[in-house]
């Protein structure tokens, strides 16, 4: 999961264009500037598209931070 948080840092970066950005685990939007709804539907498109998976809304919901969106991403990632 260390090289997905590796990964997936770059793609926050990427949406937030927050080149030093560094997020960990607990990561959420209460504790990263500029984490709105707009913002989070621009980075859960851009995972899917970097790891060219899908999320249902259901699966998103019970997100609470960075952590849970890491283990949900390799959930998928070992049923391809």
């Amino acid at each position: 999961m260390d090289k997905i948080l590796v990964e997936m840092q770059e793609i926050f970066r990427s949406v937030f264009d927050q080149p030093d950005m560094v997020i960990t685990c607990e990561s959420n939007s209460d504790n990263v500037e500029n984490w709105d709804s707009l913002t989070h539907i621009n980075l859960i498109s851009a995972i899917s598209q970097t790891y060219n998976v899908r999320f249902a809304l259901g699966e998103l919901e019970d997100l609470k931070n960075v952590g849970d969106l890491l283990e949900l991403l390799q959930r998928k990632l070992d049923a391809k």
